[in-house]
């Protein structure tokens, strides 16, 4: 049996410091990716719902149609 040093690591002594922080690198890369996936497919059902709904439930009125003119209350200063 024979060892051979396919990677060439015994030529680099900081090879494995590189290849640990490249391979943290990648991990971070995706759950990056699987966090802008499931961001982008949330945003993507909200829009297919939004789509489905009927062009009435978008004209209706707002439900809270007063909310808006709270009176203002006069408060004194001392």
């Amino acid at each position: 049996m024979s060892n051979h040093d396919y990677l060439r690591t015994s030529d680099d002594p900081t090879f494995r410091l590189r290849a640990d922080v490249l391979s943290l690198m990648l991990k971070g890369a995706g759950y990056a990716a699987v966090f802008c996936l499931v961001v982008g497919f949330f945003i993507a059902a909200t829009v297919w719902i939004g789509k489905a709904l009927p062009p009435e439930s978008k004209e209706a009125p707002d439900p809270t149609p007063l909310s808006f003119m709270i009176p203002a209350q006069d408060t004194a200063q001392v």
